[in-house]
């Protein structure tokens, strides 16, 4: 079973990875790096690419190939503008949804009866 962090950031990723390309473009790899990073928990390719694939299909991020340097080419992926509009849209749900969450749990922090 996996623990309530991994939970959590696998229901956030296309926020978490929108969040991370408006810092700037990132290839899969430097993607779950810097998430893990933020401190946020590893993400498994397993995981990030097919949210990638869906944000390049619904027109959130573009992507284009870049060479390697001594190795392999890989993968860039860049924020659209449409990427940024969702951003902007969902932090301020995001931050709706956490104030309330914040809000519930308010009573849990009192000492036990």
């Amino acid at each position: 079973m996996a623990d309530a962090t991994t939970s959590w950031l696998r229901g956030s990723l296309e926020l978490v990875v929108a969040a991370v390309l408006a810092e700037s473009d990132q290839h899969g790899y430097a993607l779950a790096q810097r998430i893990e990073q933020a401190g946020l928990g590893s993400i498994r390719g397993g995981a990030l690419y097919p949210v990638l694939g869906r944000m390049e299909s619904a027109g959130l991020v573009e992507a284009h190939w870049q060479a390697g340097e001594g190795g392999p080419g890989r993968k860039v992926y860049r924020l659209t503008g449409s990427g940024h509009a969702m951003l902007s849209a969902d932090t301020a749900r995001w931050r709706e949804f956490a104030a309330a969450l914040d809000h519930l749990l308010e009573p849990t922090r009192e000492e036990p009866r």
